[in-house]
């Protein structure tokens, strides 16, 4: 391969190599390592990517997909991942973020709007990467935000991303293991989070993708509620009155959830958000004022 040929050949050539692999979405990604390489967007890499490339680009890109065809995420190989319109900093040190999460801010900040609050105060329970607290300190006007992680090096992750894209004055980060770092007074109007859900008999079937996130941010129990039973014991004395808590959940679990607010009393509500795959993703609980 010559830096002449055009880009379309160069990207269904290593595509190919992709798909061999079992790669499921090879073009999109060759598109997105080219887009990465040349420091281009889509558009520009097809009118001028090839006046773009040379011998130097190519043995890049060769580089990523010899990395990429041994199934490691091409996330922690380019070392950015995009959420909400955003590009964030990721490591093996914090999972790679979803859409499905996409879904869980979406929920958030029509909760921000609908109910008008002129700064709320936000809890992101298990931060990760940052992309749940950061998004949405970038897209409301005056919010104060708390972001906890038990991972020292996923805070640190997080304080990148975070000061990358300006919003670190509105996030305060904290080291905690669930809600401990929290002092006794403190109350929120939102408390998110996307906690681990996969059960630890479903983890050695998972996709090589998916197995290199961190365990600890993955697996919880032999259900996979243990995470989700501490925060149904403790949030709601962290919840402002008019206030909700908001979670991702796995594909089955939304019953359960249900099964386990109904025996609690200080709960009044729930409901479920299903994402695009018409699967139930979000639950939103409100409490007895």
């Amino acid at each position: 391969m010559t830096a002449t040929d055009t880009i379309p050949k160069l990207i269904a050539e290593k595509a190919a190599l992709l798909e061999t692999a079992g790669i499921e979405s090879a073009k999109a990604e060759m598109e997105w390592i080219l887009c990465y390489v040349l420091e281009v967007d889509r558009l520009n890499l097809y009118l001028h990517g090839s006046q773009l490339m040379d011998d130097a680009a190519l043995a890049r890109i060769d580089e990523i997909v010899a990395r990429r065809v041994t199934r490691y995420p091409l996330q922690y190989i380019l070392e950015e991942s995009w959420f909400y319109g955003r590009r964030f900093f990721v490591s093996p040190s914090v999972m790679v973020p979803t859409p499905e999460t996409e879904g869980l801010c979406e929920a958030a900040l029509g909760f921000v709007h609908a109910h008008d609050f002129e700064a709320p105060w936000i809890l992101d329970l298990g931060t990760g990467s940052g992309v749940i607290a950061i998004t949405l300190a970038a897209e409301l006007r005056e919010v104060d935000i708390v972001a906890l992680d038990k991972s020292v090096e996923a805070l640190n992750v997080a304080m990148k991303n975070a000061s990358d894209l300006g919003v670190s004055r509105k996030i305060d980060f904290r080291q905690s293991d669930f809600f401990a770092a929290l002092d006794a007074d403190e109350r929120f109007d939102l408390i998110l989070s996307n906690p681990p859900y996969i059960r630890e008999i479903d983890y050695a079937d998972l996709p090589p993708e998916v197995k290199a996130d961190p365990k600890l941010a993955m697996t919880s129990g032999d259900d996979g509620l243990d995470a989700v039973r501490v925060i149904l014991r403790d949030a709601p004395r962290f919840l402002n009155p008019g206030g909700r808590i908001m979670f991702e959940v796995g594909m089955g679990q939304s019953g359960q959830i249900a099964e386990l607010t109904n025996g609690d009393q200080r709960y009044v509500s729930f409901n479920c958000l299903k994402d695009l795959n018409d699967i139930d993703r979000i639950v939103i609980l409100s409490c007895r004022e």
